[in-house]
């Protein structure tokens, strides 16, 4: 996020600031795109291919290794002992994670502004606190709940429905990620037109 802040904030200088602007544009624009694609969708994207690989893994080897059916032996509803936990955790955490982006990305843009001296810091602050509206970031936080829950019930879908040996699990694994990067790309589009 820091360093996706500060490449955001170089690319928005270099190539829309012209003398017909005002100078905070590049700020303006810098958190723009922080707070209503970078922290929820991006971020989520890559949380997709770490959380969804590891979620479908730890199902799929306990499927195989038959820890799943002892569970369904013992009583125990297996389906809501081990995916629940997970999709609830995600869930939580989520939103946390989607504000430290974009305070971490905004900190990026101010790093660039005092090392890089691409910008002035002022005209940095200026742009950031033009026309604030607070609801980009609700707006933020709904997407990445949707997106929490994408993966972490993606995932453990695949997971939980492996069947063979070793091979299926990790092709459950490169499923579920594929499939719940595709769903949050795809639910994007209709959240973002949902909620603008």
């Amino acid at each position: 996020s820091f360093f996706i802040g500060a490449v955001i904030c170089i690319q928005m200088k270099l190539n829309i600031q012209s003398p017909w602007m005002p100078r905070w544009v590049s700020g303006y624009t810098t958190r723009e795109i922080l707070l209503l694609e970078f922290s929820s969708s991006i971020m989520c994207l890559i949380l997709a291919g770490k959380v969804g690989s590891n979620i479908a893994s730890e199902l799929g080897t306990m499927r195989v290794t038959q820890q799943i059916d002892a569970l369904d032996i013992m009583g125990v509803n297996s389906a809501n002992y081990l995916i629940l936990p997970k999709i609830l955790g995600l869930v939580t955490i989520m939103p946390f994670l989607v504000v430290f982006s974009s305070c971490t990305g905004i900190l990026g843009a101010y790093g660039t502004a005092y090392i890089g001296h691409i910008l002035s810091p002022e005209d940095l602050t200026l742009g950031l606190q033009h026309s604030f509206n607070s609801w980009f970031m609700w707006m933020s936080i709904i997407k990445s709940l949707v997106f929490a829950f994408i993966i972490s019930s993606v995932s453990s879908y695949f997971g939980y429905s492996v069947e063979g040996g070793s091979v299926e699990v990790g092709k459950a694994s490169t499923d579920a990620v594929v499939s719940s990067s595709v769903l949050i790309l795809f639910s994007d589009v209709f959240l973002t037109q949902l909620l603008s």
